[in-house]
């Protein structure tokens, strides 16, 4: 019996040994912890807090109206990304009290709204400048060399991606894709994609779009979009906007105030996304063979 219990305690003797041993404190540490700069809860600040008021203007709330008028009433919590996108619209981000505001009206947990607010990128929880320029650095635009277009951003607005300008004219962010892998490399500023981009033309849009805004008189924080927020931008319903002839030999340009600005879309020459050397396929004019329609007349 002795002889079959001897390998037990040969094998469970030291485990036992070890952990009475075993230091039973955790290491101090001096070190401050590292926080990520976009974090997933709320931290007031002196331009976002619940003690600053919003509301939606007239002309919004009958846009809410609207919204809310695709979804059946009892589940009209399905307007909250719509709600917090016009939100962002009219105050230039999504604070705190922007989502608290969409909670009362969609008669939500506010909670459920932050969880919405914290998942999407589209929302910016901070205030961002008057124009905010995602620059795209996925593998197509980085092949394209995106990068090019980054150390443009960088040398011309004097900050690095995540920051925004001291003047609050320009916020720089780098993201993924897009979706104009075709037109690679490119940047989305406001609502508007820019692409076909190198260091050059991205730093005389940006030259054009600086200037535009100090010609029109465009404050730091005006979006461009829906809402008070929005006066004074260069928007293409602006009567005194018109098309202008080309900004440069490469893009084309609207004109604002005397100001010439690139029109949204590639600036390299190309009107969409065709072949930049031009067409390789379907060339023949017209079309080989005999067209086949229906005779039925059901299209």
């Amino acid at each position: 019996m002795a002889s079959k219990l001897t390998p037990f305690v040969f094998r469970s003797g030291p485990r036992a040994l070890r952990q009475l041993q075993r230091t039973q404190w955790r290491a101090f540490s001096v070190t401050a912890p590292s926080r990520s700069d976009s974090l997933m809860v709320h931290r007031n600040t002196p331009e976002n807090n619940p003690s600053i008021p919003f509301k939606f203007t007239p002309q919004n709330e009958q846009l809410i109206q609207e919204i809310l008028a695709r979804y059946p009433s009892q589940y009209k919590k399905a307007a909250v990304m719509p709600l917090l996108d016009l939100g962002q619209r009219q105050h230039g981000f999504t604070s705190i009290s922007v989502m608290n505001e969409v909670a009362r009206i969609l008669e939500m947990p506010p909670m459920r709204v932050y969880e919405v607010a914290t998942f999407y990128t589209m929302y910016n929880r901070n205030p961002v400048g008057r124009f905010h320029v995602q620059v795209c650095t996925t593998t197509p635009c980085m092949l394209r060399d995106s990068d090019a277009v980054m150390k443009a951003c960088e040398d011309f607005l004097g900050i690095h991606h995540g920051q925004t300008t001291k003047d609050g004219l320009f916020t720089f962010t780098e993201v993924e894709c897009l979706g104009a892998c075709a037109n690679a490399p490119m940047v989305q500023i406001n609502d508007d994609y820019y692409e076909d981009l190198t260091y050059d033309t991205t730093v005389s849009l940006l030259k054009a779009l600086q200037h535009a805004a100090e010609a029109t008189g465009a404050k730091p924080g005006e979006t461009g979009l829906a809402g008070e927020a929005g006066k004074g931008a260069i928007t293409g319903e602006d009567r005194n906007v018109k098309s202008g002839n080309e900004i440069n030999e490469q893009g084309r340009a609207y004109e604002a105030s005397g100001v010439k600005v690139p029109t949204p879309g590639p600036l390299s020459g190309r009107k969409s996304c065709e072949p930049a050397s031009g067409l390789t396929s379907l060339t023949s004019e017209p079309p080989t063979g005999p067209e086949m329609l229906r005779k039925d007349g059901a299209l």
